[in-house]
C-alpha cells in the first residue's frame, strides 16, 4: 500500500443533475485528486426533496466520461443489494472504468430510509454479521471461477461472474465505520483500505484497536491503507477561514473532527495527521467543493505532498 499523501473528493450527490456531478468529478481528475466518492443514500438527509441520483448507476456514468480519475462509494450499503448481484455490477465498473473502481462499503445505518424503500431494519448485531457474509460472498465472487456459499443470511451455489474486474486480484475494498469490537474487527479481516467517518473522539484510539485486531487475526497493519473522512474548510486568507468556519459549525458530525485554516496552515495539519498514520483523505469541502475551493486547494496543498 502507498504510504504517500492522496487525496480525494467526498462527494455526496445531494442536490446535483448529472451535469454537475459530471463537471465536478472532470475537474477533480484535471486538478489530479486521487478519486471521488459518492454515498449510497436514496435522499438527502434532511433535505429529502433535493435531486439525489443512485450510486451505482451515477458511478457507471463517471467511469466511461473520465479517464485517470478513480471512484468508489462511502459507502455502499450492504443491505441495499444482493451481495453476489452488487459484485457483478462492481466488477462491470471496474471494466467500464478501465481498472478504477474503488469498492466502500459497509454495514447501513439510515432506519427511515430502510423503511421508506421497503428493506427490513435488523438490530445492529443482525446488520453486522449479515455485513459479514456479505463481505465473504464479495471476495469469492470477485476472484474465483466458481463461487460458492452457504451462511445463515445469503447464501450462493456454483456462481459465475464473469468479466471479472480488471484490478487484480480484485478492485481494493474500503471499510467505513469505527465500531471498536465488531467493525474494525471486520477491517482487520478483509479491508484493503480503513475509512474512519468522521466526528470520532480519538482517532489514535480507534488506530491503535485497529492494530490489535490486526495482530489477533495475524494481518500486518501496514498492509492496510489508513484514510480519514476530512471536513476542511480552506480561505485565502484568514478573514475568509474565519467566515467560512463560521458557516461549517452545523455540518456534524463533519465539523467535530475537522480542519480549517489558509492552505499553508492546513498543509502543516494534513502533515500531522500523515504523522498518526493517515495516507488518504476524503474531503468534504466545508463550502460544498465549488470550483474556485477544488482548484485552490489542488494549487496551493496538494504539491506540498507531492
Amino acid at each position: 500500500m502507498s504510504k504517500k499523501a492522496q487525496f480525494a473528493l467526498f462527494s455526496p450527490q445531494a442536490g446535483l443533475n448529472w451535469k454537475a456531478l459530471l463537471d465536478r468529478a472532470q475537474l477533480c481528475e484535471k486538478l489530479g485528486f486521487h478519486s471521488i466518492w459518492l454515498v449510497d443514500h436514496m435522499w438527502t438527509g434532511q433535505m429529502p426533496d433535493l435531486d439525489h441520483m443512485e450510486c451505482l448507476t451515477a458511478m457507471s456514468g463517471l467511469a466511461a466520461a473520465t479517464e485517470k480519475i478513480r471512484i468508489g462509494t462511502l459507502v455502499i450499503c450492504n443491505s441495499y443489494r444482493n451481495p453476489a448481484l452488487l459484485a457483478k455490477s462492481l466488477c462491470t465498473i471496474d471494466q467500464i472504468s478501465n481498472g478504477r473502481l474503488e469498492i466502500g462499503i459497509g454495514a447501513g445505518w439510515m432506519a427511515e430510509e430502510y423503511k421508506a424503500y421497503g428493506y427490513e431494519f435488523p438490530s445492529m448485531g443482525v446488520r453486522l454479521r449479515q455485513f459479514e457474509e456479505g463481505l465473504q460472498i464479495l471476495k469469492l465472487m470477485l476472484t474465483e471461477k466458481r463461487a460458492s456459499f452457504k451462511g445463515k443470511y445469503y447464501a450462493i451455489e456454483n456462481a459465475i461472474n464473469n468479466p471479472k474486474g480488471l484490478q487484480k486480484p480484485h478492485p481494493p475494498i474500503t471499510i467505513g465505520g469505527s465500531g471498536e469490537k465488531v467493525m474494525l474487527k471486520l477491517v482487520a479481516k478483509y479491508a484493503d483500505r480503513w475509512n474512519c467517518p468522521a466526528g470520532y473522539k480519538s482517532f489514535e484510539e480507534k488506530f491503535n484497536i485497529l492494530k490489535q485486531h490486526c495482530r489477533d487475526v495475524g494481518r500486518d497493519v501496514n498492509t492496510i491503507d489508513i484514510s480519514e473522512q476530512l471536513l476542511v474548510c480552506i480561505g485565502k486568507t484568514q478573514e475568509e477561514v474565519d467566515q467560512k468556519w463560521k458557516m461549517a459549525q452545523g455540518l456534524k458530525p463533519f465539523s467535530i473532527t475537522g480542519i480549517k485554516g489558509t492552505p499553508a496552515q492546513l498543509v502543516d495539519q494534513l502533515k500531522k495527521r500523515m504523522a498518526q498514520g493517515i495516507t488518504t483523505f476524503t474531503i468534504f469541502f466545508s463550502d460544498f467543493a465549488p470550483p474556485p475551493t477544488l482548484e485552490l486547494f489542488a494549487r496551493e496543498v496538494m504539491p506540498a505532498f507531492a
